[in-house]
This record gives structure tokens, C-alpha cells and sequence, in this order.
């Protein structure tokens, strides 16, 4: 299982790299990647952040899941950037998985790969889950799309990705290990 996650400066670090520790611990290939021309990308807190590759360097076809880490500007950057608005639309179109959680969902209302879906977001954000029913759940499942709720579901939400791609049991063993559920 590959997981491709796109990284913009001003990006949420918890969200991204608890997201990426789960999927990792659950044996899926995992590649960060840069959109800003440069591997090392700053986060929203001014923690810099090296990326497996840059934007121009992949091929998304052999992805199984895009994941949006959150974090503004991260959401916003990455809603401005062509190239990932366009992959995260091919991807949707052939039926693939994508993951966005806090203020990164607000990327795939703009594109319309929300409509008729349940989706969350970090409060204030609603708004912008344009044709999408929002709801407070820390993590939201519906079709191709998961989505959470902001930094404190960045483990659940990676347990969620691991859930659909490797199962319950693998999820649950996961969680047991990192101490989620005492």
C-alpha cells in the first residue's frame, strides 16, 4: 500500500507526521511530498521538515491513498498548487482513497469531491466542505474520502487509513502498541 502525502508550507506537523508514523507502523510505503521546489519544507510552527520527494519528482498513479495534512497556510498552499488539485481529482476519479484532515478538507470542497459526503474539519471550517454534510466526529469515513477533525485526530485518522487498507485486527494491534486506547 502506498500513501502519498503532500506537504505546503505552513502544513500542521502533528498532523502529517502522526498520520505518516501510523500508516508506517503498519508496513504501507510512505513518501512525503514537497510541493515548494525545495525537500525541506517549514511547517506552521517553524519546524522544517525534510521531504522523501519533490512534487515534479513523482508519479501518483501507483498511489492507493493522497492524504492533505492540515495547518494554514498548509490547506490553503496546497488548494493553490495546480499540480496537486489535479492529482487529488485524478485520483478521485478513478476511485482511490484520499485523506485530508483540520483545515485541509477545505481542498477538496473547493474541488467538489465532497458532494453527498459526510466529512469533518477543524471548527470555523464548515463553510468551505462545499456540497458535504459536516459533522464533529473526530474522523469521518465515507466512500473514498476520510477526513478528520484537526491535530488531535491525527492518530485516529491514521488508524482509520490502516482500518481500510490492512484491517481491523492490524489497526487494532497498532493501537495497542502506541498505548492509544488505555
Amino acid at each position: 500500500m502506498k500513501l502519498y502525502q503532500f506537504l505546503a508550507n505552513g502544513f500542521e506537523e502533528c498532523e502529517a507526521l502522526g498520520t505518516v508514523d501510523v500508516c508506517t507502523r503498519a508496513g504501507m510505503d510512505v513518501i512525503m511530498v514537497s510541493v515548494t521546489g525545495n525537500l525541506l519544507v517549514e511547517s506552521a510552527h517553524g519546524v522544517k521538515i525534510m521531504a522523501n520527494q519533490l512534487f515534479e519528482e513523482c508519479d501518483f498513479n501507483d498511489a492507493d491513498i493522497l492524504m492533505l495534512p492540515g495547518g494554514i497556510p498548509g490547506a490553503t498552499n496546497l488548494l493553490a498548487h495546480n499540480g496537486v488539485c489535479e492529482a487529488l481529482k485524478h485520483h478521485f476519479q478513478d476511485g482511490k482513497m484520499i485523506a485530508a484532515i483540520c483545515a485541509a478538507p477545505l481542498v477538496l470542497g473547493q474541488l467538489g469531491l465532497l458532494k453527498g459526503k459526510k466529512a469533518t474539519c477543524y471548527p470555523g471550517f464548515e463553510d468551505q466542505l462545499i456540497g458535504a454534510t459536516s459533522t464533529s466526529a473526530l474522523v469521518e469515513k465515507d466512500g473514498q474520502i476520510i477526513t478528520g477533525k484537526g491535530p488531535g485526530a491525527s492518530f485516529a485518522l491514521g488508524y482509520a487509513i490502516v482500518e481500510h487498507f490492512r484491517g481491523t485486527a492490524v489497526a487494532e494491534a497498532i493501537k495497542e502498541g502506541m498505548i492509544y486506547n488505555f
